[in-house]
């Protein structure tokens, strides 16, 4: 049996506390003193700077206690996610694994107990019926749904209704990853001659927005998602939270992507390589400042999260003959 802790033989009998148990930071801490000053008498010296680092290092994380937690999660999987096309903008359903994935989030949930207090989607159909499903599972439809285009997923422009894996044979796989991952990266925008060009902007959904359909984003990067995101948390968002609500925000790959950046500080080349699986909640928890007391954590089962963002990383590779 290896090892789990890390003790010294020698300070077994001399220390106020054992090391071979979990303690708390309250004794933890009142131990300090006393130890130090052993250790500094002793040639224990450079074996406890160490335990010191690392215990000290655990304990300064937990003082940043949680004050707030919010979920993020990518709606469930759509119809176009499915044929593996760039859908954006185009208002998609979800596939019928994507409802299944909706309610098993929602069953999730509601297993661990949770109850929200609002939720928050974009504009587009797939985010919307992710929060139905969700709160149908959960037996909470009763929670208010806030709709908003500004969580809609980022708009790729020319490349709308473009298969991935056809571009990845085209173009190269590092070529579409850039496309689809990278921060500061605008594609062509899309203009009449596009195919789903009227069907966008004559879409009454956008007359509710609060800026023009003229204004409205013809293109974007990922850095263009989080500063026409940012002020709706900022300004709508966060209010809700601070109220004491618990939050849940069925937004899309991409608007997840510009809020966790953003929340955990992800730097524009780490954003890259940063993938959501659909239709799994990633539970946040934030100090009173708002900053991450611990690493988001995508819940539900782990194995099946890897092979759910593997089957998403998969998206913009050459389709393998069979």
């Amino acid at each position: 049996m290896g090892r789990t802790h890390d003790t010294n033989p020698a300070l077994t009998g001399a220390l106020p506390f054992r090391l071979d148990h979990k303690l708390s930071i309250a004794d933890f801490l009142n131990a300090l003193d006393g130890c130090t000053h052993f250790c500094q008498q002793s040639r224990l010296h450079d074996y406890w700077d160490g335990l010191v680092t690392r215990r000290a290092a655990a304990a300064r994380q937990s003082f940043r206690m949680s004050k707030y937690k919010v979920f993020v999660m990518r709606h469930g999987e759509g119809a176009w996610t499915k044929e593996n096309r760039f859908c954006s903008w185009v208002d998609q359903r979800l596939s019928e694994d994507g409802v299944k994935e909706a309610l098993a989030c929602g069953h999730l949930l509601k297993e661990a107990g949770y109850h929200l207090d609002v939720v928050f989607t974009s504009l587009l159909s797939r985010s919307i019926h992710t929060a139905w499903l969700l709160l149908e599972a959960m037996e909470q439809e009763w929670v208010p749904v806030v709709r908003t285009w500004r969580l809609n997923e980022r708009h790729y422009g020319a490349l709308i209704g473009l298969n991935r894996a056809e571009m990845a044979l085209n173009h190269g796989e590092e070529q579409v990853k850039q496309w689809r991952r990278s921060y500061d990266l605008t594609l062509p925008p899309i203009d009449e001659s596009h195919p789903y060009f009227l069907e966008i902007y004559n879409d009454r959904r956008y007359s509710t927005c609060d800026v023009s359909k003229e204004d409205l984003p013809k293109s974007e990067s990922l850095k263009d998602v989080l500063e026409r995101l940012q002020p709706y948390w900022d300004g709508t968002i966060v209010p809700e939270i601070k109220r004491g609500k618990l939050v849940l925000i069925s937004g899309h790959g991409n608007s997840c992507r510009a809020l966790l950046k953003h929340l955990e500080g992800i730097s524009d080349a780490d954003i890259v390589n940063v993938t959501l699986p659909t239709g799994t909640p990633i539970l946040i928890e934030l100090d009173e400042n708002f900053r991450p007391t611990k690493p988001m954590q995508l819940l539900g089962d782990q194995e099946a999260i890897q092979a759910a963002i593997r089957k998403v990383e998969d998206q913009g590779k050459v389709k393998q003959m069979t």
